[in-house]
């Protein structure tokens, strides 16, 4: 069936209350979902609001969490999202990083104490629009094992950064450090379907298709290409990029490491209190707005002059236009399961 997509927050909205969020939680979730969803990115849609509702339920998180900052010196700030979750706290973060950048040119904000915060790039929105340049990072409960090991250790640990431009879309780069999202299996093993090789390991370290055996398992760096056996789990670049974006999101703002927070994709285990970090930059503290909005339009330029070049983000705000326009297309499935 077809919804406007403000009755499909409100969907969602409803269920996280029942499952006992509070009401700004709620609506914070339920609004970065929905746009998730918009997007064509159902691994971090409303797919997940069934699963959030759980680990409510189940005391993995708590709803009755406020977001609060706890410090700050500088541009550099914490906010706490007191074991709730993400999205209010990612908001909060954002909203003072923009703030503080204005001041000093550019901020840090890092979120501890937190849980899965979606779609990353979707956080970075407020600051693209105030001219901004933002970067995203965030870690998950381990999913990746070192360069050379077998055993999870890191997260699939995406990287986000934003782009404003002059008068048409910002570009968006949004990506994990795994061959594919982790998301893609839960949607495969719900589905029913095979995954490619080269996209996990069971959890004895052997090369699968079976989405549920890769989410018991391990996912593959991206770069590694398919396995072949035990040993060849980690692609150096991939996994040490992982390194670095573990520690950004973890030493630096007191938050756990991914081998210490229970998964995502099990019912019971603990508050993962994993991190979020981000960088928003005035582009007019460098070189000047002018000068950079500039030179962004001289490399898209020379990008297109090549015939098949997508811009990163551009199917997503063509789709999310036309949702909002039009409505989302919902599984008659997917609604009772809301509604339920």
């Amino acid at each position: 069936m077809r919804m406007p997509v403000g009755q499909v927050q409100a969907l969602a909205a409803g269920a996280l209350l029942r499952a006992g969020a509070n009401a700004t939680m709620a609506e914070s979730t339920a609004r970065a979902l929905v746009l998730a969803e918009a997007q064509g990115l159902a691994s971090h849609g409303l797919s997940r609001v069934g699963q959030y509702a759980t680990h409510l339920r189940n005391g993995r998180v708590d709803g009755a969490a406020r977001a609060i900052v706890r410090s700050r010196k500088g541009g550099a700030l914490l906010v706490d999202a007191r074991e709730g979750l993400a999205f209010p706290a990612c908001e909060l973060a954002v909203r003072e990083a923009i703030a503080a950048a204005r001041e000093h040119g550019v901020a840090f904000a890092g979120v501890t104490n937190s849980h899965h915060c979606g779609v990353l790039a979707d956080h970075l929105r407020p600051a693209v629009a105030e001219g901004m340049v933002g970067l995203g990072f965030a870690n998950s409960p381990a999913a990746m094992p070192a360069a050379g090991g077998r055993h999870p250790v890191f997260g699939t640990n995406p990287v986000a950064a934003v782009f404003p431009r002059r008068s048409t879309d910002p570009l968006m780069i949004d990506l994990s450090l795994s061959e594919v999202a982790r998301g893609k299996l839960m949607v495969a093993a719900r589905q029913g379907q095979a995954i490619p090789p080269g996209w996990a390991l069971d959890k004895d370290g052997q090369p699968t298709t079976d989405p549920q055996a890769g989410l018991e398992g391990s996912m593959l760096p991206f770069g590694t290409g398919p396995a072949s056996g035990p040993g060849v789990a980690s692609s150096p670049k991939g996994a040490m990029l992982a390194l670095a974006v573990e520690l950004l999101v973890t030493a630096l703002i007191g938050a756990n490491f991914g081998f210490e927070a229970s998964s995502f994709f099990v019912d019971e285990g603990n508050r993962p209190r994993i991190g979020q970090a981000f960088v928003v930059v005035d582009p007019g503290a460098l070189a000047g707005a002018h000068a950079f909005h500039d030179r962004i339009e001289v490399l898209v330029a020379e990008m297109l002059r090549d015939e098949g070049v997508r811009l990163p983000g551009a199917r997503r705000e063509a789709l999310r236009r036309l949702a909002e326009a039009e409505g989302l297309e919902l599984a008659d499935t997917l609604v009772a399961a809301l509604r339920g």
